[in-house]
């Protein structure tokens, strides 16, 4: 169960950041050309908010089932760092990161200005990939 989950996961990321790159390019030329907010928009954006929950949700579940997730939490294994970015700061940067992709998806929904809906997405989806990006285990990123 543990490897099935890690693979999902890690296949998961790749289709996370494309759909996050994808609203975020998508975004922005809508935002240039000054187009309208539309309900292909809204939809564009709802891939990246799902694929940033379906990967959450894969995430804690091998958080907990995983070796060197919860199991391994301890004042020791934060000496660590590739055991404290395991146990603590890739979970909790991620969980940010989709929070902070989240709030964008919902404040981008509120009637208004087209180009406030625009820059909300823009900036809080681009803040949260950053996020996701800076913890990201590149020394175990399957290529």
């Amino acid at each position: 169960m543990y490897t099935g989950l890690r693979h999902l996961h890690s296949v998961l990321a790749y289709v996370l950041l494309a759909a996050l790159i994808f609203s975020i390019l998508y975004v922005i030329i809508q935002f240039v050309k000054q187009g309208s907010y539309t309900e292909k928009v809204r939809k564009i954006t709802l891939i990246g908010f799902i694929a940033a929950h379906l990967q959450l949700l894969i995430g804690l579940v091998l958080y907990v089932v995983s070796p060197v997730g919860l199991s391994l939490f301890s004042a020791e294994a934060m000496g660590d760092s590739i055991s404290r970015l395991y146990i603590l700061e890739h979970p909790l940067t991620m969980i940010i990161g989709i929070i902070l992709i989240t709030v964008g998806y919902i404040k981008a929904k509120k009637p208004g200005d087209d180009a406030r809906r625009f820059k909300t997405i823009i900036l809080f989806y681009t803040i949260g990939l950053i996020l996701i990006l800076l913890r990201i285990p590149w020394h175990v990123w399957p290529w």
